[in-house]
């Protein structure tokens, strides 16, 4: 998928008027992204020849001082943006912060050339993976991940501009798992921490389009630490809210998102790179518990990368395993998300 920064050409300009129907379709595809804590931190605005993806602040979360996971969750919806123009025949043409003076602005996408380049193979497979594809907190089944997936991973991180770096199991995984459960225990006490955890953790019945439902969070009481398992952040606070079964089989591969530069085009390169990896992982149902916890806390994101050995700056820590569910998080309508 084409990622320039050229305008439209004449020729290509005919089929702007084309965003005025799909624009619904493409915002809500879009808006099937990944983020932090299904907060959802993005807006759309439609006009005559372009998309723009704006951040809305009001949702960044409260352990997110710099706001690198908000343009995270803001990418992972522009590459969802860039798949749905795709599958209408359009190369995406965008425009990464097009305007310093609008620093809520992210990307201007405009439909470039028309039916060029069908759509692949695989993106065809991820676009039919949007609908069942999430943030997997529960059990994994048993079995090796399909053949060649791995390595496809790492390709469609390097494509958006990102690396994904697998943790064999050994001494490597011992270190993050010592990392993450020292960031662990002090997010756990972290007075902003537990106030967003329940601003965005919803009971069982509620009808919010937002945030965590309790069909997608571990039951618990469970073991902080399982067999290959990172500690996951405590999103029950005591309140028996889970509904998740937790016994299972143990992921199968863990893994870093890493970028070379720290700001924020980086950061929106890794959420489009992040969606991109999960939702060809999907289309082979592989899923990924995401780990953003261990990355909110500086010391440990600073000496993450040391203790591995991997160099640049983590952005997320995922682990991959099988799982036959289609147990998808609620979406706000699209018409919410346009200004």
């Amino acid at each position: 998928m084409e990622r320039s920064t050229r305008y439209l050409g004449d020729g290509e300009a005919e089929h702007a008027q084309l965003l005025e129907g799909p624009a619904q379709y493409l915002i809500a595809t879009a808006a099937r992204a990944p983020s932090v804590h299904n907060s959802q931190p993005w807006r759309f605005q439609v006009g005559e020849d372009a998309i723009e993806l704006l951040s809305d602040p009001r949702r960044r979360t409260g352990t997110d001082a710099s706001g690198r996971e908000m343009l995270i969750s803001c990418g992972a919806a522009l590459f969802g943006l860039r798949l749905a123009m795709r599958s209408l025949g359009f190369q995406p043409v965008v425009e990464l912060l097009p305007d310093p003076a609008r620093l809520r602005l992210l990307a201007r996408v405009r439909p470039g050339r028309w039916r060029c380049v069908p759509m692949n193979a695989l993106e065809v497979r991820m676009l039919a993976a949007v609908p069942h594809r999430h943030t997997h907190r529960g059990s994994f089944e048993p079995g090796p991940l399909p053949a060649g997936l791995l390595p496809g991973l790492q390709n469609d991180a390097f494509v958006e501009g990102a690396e994904l770096a697998f943790i064999p199991p050994g001494l490597g995984f011992q270190r993050l798992a010592r990392l993450a459960a020292s960031a662990a225990r002090r997010g756990d006490f972290d007075p902003r921490a537990r106030a967003t955890i329940r601003r965005w953790t919803r009971a069982a019945g509620r009808p919010e389009r937002d945030g965590i439902p309790a069909t997608a969070l571990a039951a618990r009481p469970a073991p902080r630490t399982r067999p290959g398992r990172l500690p996951q952040r405590d999103f029950e606070l005591g309140r028996n809210l889970g509904l998740l079964p937790v016994e299972g089989a143990p992921p199968a591969a863990t893994a870093i998102l890493l970028t070379r530069g720290d700001r924020r085009a980086d950061w929106l390169h890794a959420g489009q790179a992040l969606h991109r990896i999960l939702l060809h992982a999907a289309s082979e149902w592989v899923f990924a518990s995401l780990y953003t916890q261990p990355l909110e806390d500086p010391v440990t994101r600073i000496l993450l990368p040391g203790q591995l050995g991997i160099p640049g700056h983590p952005q997320m820590i995922l682990q991959f395993g099988l799982a036959k569910t289609t147990a998808s998080t609620a979406r706000r309508p699209a018409d919410e998300l346009t200004s």
